[in-house]
């Protein structure tokens, strides 16, 4: 017999085994300062689902709940393959809640700790489907404001010339809202510190090319096994992003031939004009970034990075992960 609980009331252990709107929870599957995600059971079309539950004060706030509703429903609107499809965004018992595609596979966050630095071609590869999925994003006018490894999933993929197929997910739907209804605070700002673009750390409108930022901090971690900067405490870490010039992944990585790093460090510019204008325009820099290595011949006219050949898979490459 399935329970229910009350949602605002109860811990989010209480809530394994009772019904959420049309959905059954089945098992938590990670949490963060403002929503924990579950994997449930649809009760409707009897899939499993990712669902994802916003802290009940955010639900209290009638033009957060509001903006939330709306960004949810042109999320849910992007039809693209590299996006973890949004089917439902509601609000039930005082809690918002959103349901999205369960992921089968692992993150990049989890790859990069347990096998550490990518080969380039995977490298590039996985981030030129991370930046076709960015660049759709901002045709619909958003902004996701928080590319990190923890939220690019990579699940296996069909064949040996495409090892894994790449979803990008959480977008700052909530992110944006807060920031507009007074949910953060002095010392606070949304973003994950070691990928956070300057001008969300100031406080200054952003667009597209703030994610062109976040990517660059990614694909660069990605590359080198560490992001660009790395810093003692928050406030030196910030600082840096804002003012510190980004070292030349070359230094850890010597393998990168010296045009990557000019690559990264238009990427990484202070001022978003001097970035480049979208996600696969930088993935494409980056790609073509090896042929300028001395005695290297120009790359063969078709070559794609979504086509390329795969290295050998590390083991483990796809387990269970939710998106």
């Amino acid at each position: 017999m399935t329970r229910r609980t009350s949602l605002s009331s109860g811990r989010p252990s209480q809530l394994i085994g009772c019904q959420v709107a049309n959905y059954l929870v089945e098992g938590e599957v990670g949490r963060g300062g403002m929503a924990v995600v579950y994997r449930a059971r649809d009760l409707r079309l009897d899939r499993t689902v990712a669902l994802k539950l916003l802290a009940p004060e955010l639900a209290r706030n009638d033009t957060f709940r509001q903006r939330f509703i709306h960004e949810s429903r042109v999320a849910a609107a992007i039809d693209h393959p590299h996006i973890v499809p949004v089917f439902e965004a509601g609000e039930t018992d005082d809690v918002l809640y959103i349901a999205m595609r369960y992921v089968s596979g692992s993150d990049l966050r989890h790859l990069l700790d347990e096998h550490g630095p990518l080969p380039f071609e995977a490298a590039v590869r996985i981030a030129a489907q991370v930046a076709s999925a960015l660049d759709a994003a901002h045709e619909h006018g958003l902004v996701h404001r928080d590319v990190k490894p923890g939220n690019v999933l990579v699940a296996r993929g069909t064949d040996s010339d495409h090892p894994e197929h790449v979803y990008l997910t959480d977008f700052g739907l909530t992110k944006k809202s807060l920031s507009l209804t007074g949910f953060t605070t002095v010392g606070q700002f949304v973003g994950t510190l070691d990928y956070v673009a300057p001008e969300q750390i100031s406080g200054r409108p952003v667009d597209g090319r703030c994610d062109v930022y976040g990517l660059a901090c990614v694909v660069y971690e990605t590359l080198a096994g560490r992001p660009p900067f790395q810093r003692e405490d928050d406030m030196a870490l910030l600082w840096a992003h804002q003012y510190d010039e980004p070292p030349p992944p070359s230094g850890s990585c010597p393998d990168l031939p010296p045009a990557v790093d000019a690559v990264f460090a238009r990427a990484l510019a202070k001022s978003p004009d001097a970035r480049y204008d979208t996600c696969l325009g930088f993935v494409a820099a980056l790609r073509s970034a090896p042929a300028a290595r001395p005695g290297a011949g120009p790359p063969p006219p078709e070559a794609d990075t979504r086509d390329a050949v795969a290295p050998p898979q590390p083991p483990g490459w796809a387990g269970p992960v939710l998106g």
